[in-house]
């Protein structure tokens, strides 16, 4: 006999999320562990971490009625995730950046660079869950530039920038409960997928360590 675990659209949709909110807690704990033992860089760690805070805020935002506290779903679905339950609840940035330990020449360009892989994933995650309004799309993108204007790696002409800057003005036009259209919301994140993959592209890439290289064959 087929047991159902919903009721109708909304409680399916509900435990989607919860399968959502699991899944990040789990991949950040073998993230967290991957960084420690030197398996992943810096660099790749920073951006995948940010991604995955990010994600994480968004989809926890999403559901703080249903889920008002994190600690207790953890223990309820006994996901004992302690590196990840201290990333996402305590830190709230990547490793990288809590100890400067990237871009050590200049800290500030390793937050900066955090904090615009988490307005990214942020403004993405936001339209995925069908956040459309204006007052909630414009202060995405503005906190995005804001953000990706910190980062001196990347130049004025950068294709994320102006993007972001013709949505804002076009954004700005409409009223705070106007909504986007279906097709309206696919181009933004279209554009906003874009531009992160470039941004990616345009970052520094970090030396691979030494005993990373070392450790990668004896698996």
């Amino acid at each position: 006999m087929e047991v159902k675990l919903w009721h109708d659209k909304r409680e399916r949709e509900m435990y989607d999320n919860f399968a959502d909110l699991f899944a990040i807690v789990k991949t950040t704990e073998k993230l967290e562990k991957a960084y420690v033992r030197d398996v992943v860089g810096a660099a790749e760690y920073e951006a995948e971490c940010a991604k995955l805070i990010a994600q994480f805020r968004t989809l926890a935002t999403a559901l703080r009625d249903t889920v008002p506290s994190v600690e207790r779903f953890l223990d309820t679905y006994r996901a004992d995730c302690p590196a990840a339950a201290n990333r996402l609840l305590v830190a709230g940035v990547p490793a990288t950046v809590e100890h400067r330990s990237s871009f050590a020449s200049d800290p500030s360009s390793a937050v900066a660079v955090a904090e615009c892989v988490q307005h990214f994933i942020t403004a993405m995650d936001s339209l995925k869950l069908n956040m459309v309004a204006v007052d909630q799309v414009h202060p995405l993108l503005s906190d995005l530039l804001s953000s990706l204007n910190k980062v001196p790696q990347i130049g004025p002409d950068f294709e994320g920038k102006t993007k972001t800057k013709e949505w804002i003005s076009r954004l700005a036009k409409m009223g705070a409960a106007d909504e986007l259209t279906e097709g309206e919301a696919r181009q933004l994140l279209f554009d906003l997928d874009s531009s992160y993959n470039s941004f990616i592209a345009a970052l520094p890439k970090a030396p691979p360590s030494s005993s990373a290289s070392s450790s990668g064959g004896g698996s």
